[in-house]
């Protein structure tokens, strides 16, 4: 039995989820084996970020490269995307509530991003929460977070080829542009 390789990834992908839902691990399989490039938006500011990052880490395996970068996003993808070197970028969602944390220009910042996008120089997978869809949030820094990442979210998805969400570890086809 032959093992078919995976479909070439588009320009953009962007992967949706709710917390939970398997949309990194999913994101990460499109990868197929290939090396990559793991751009990390999420920083270990107490035990249980850690933890979680380390868990990323291990299930990734060796073959990957990692960056961090939590804030200038739009920079370090342009800086490292290569047509023989995906990328997948993990978090949009921590990317964002990191900008919000240190008060920079949301709009400013996502423009940037998706100039960068726009014309990638390379396959680029982009992983972010869908926060949309459950409780309206009781605190207007909460309604705020949850109205920025719903304009990250259409925005991203607006250039991106294709377009997947992911629910119990299961893909659901949005959107899939040749």
């Amino acid at each position: 039995m032959s093992i078919l390789p995976p479909p070439a990834l588009p320009p953009a992908t962007l992967v949706l989820g709710g917390a939970r839902s398997g949309k990194s691990a999913y994101a990460e399989s499109l990868f197929g084996g290939q090396p990559a490039l793991y751009l990390a938006t999420g920083q270990a500011l107490d035990g249980e970020m850690a933890e979680r990052i380390d868990h990323h880490r291990r299930r990734r395996g060796p073959g990957w490269s990692t960056l961090e970068e939590p804030l200038d996003l739009a920079d370090a993808l342009d800086n490292v995307m290569r047509p023989d070197r995906p990328v997948l970028v993990d978090c949009l969602t921590m990317w964002l509530s990191n900008l919000m944390h240190v008060g920079r220009d949301i709009d400013r910042s996502l423009d940037r991003l998706c100039e960068v996008l726009a014309a990638p120089a390379g396959p680029v997978v982009l992983v972010s929460n869908e926060v949309g869809m459950g409780l309206v949030p009781d605190t207007s820094l909460g309604r705020a977070f949850r109205d920025h990442q719903g304009r990250v979210n259409q925005r991203v998805a607006v250039i991106s080829r294709r377009v997947v969400f992911v629910a119990a570890g299961l893909p659901l086809l949005l959107k899939d542009v040749p």
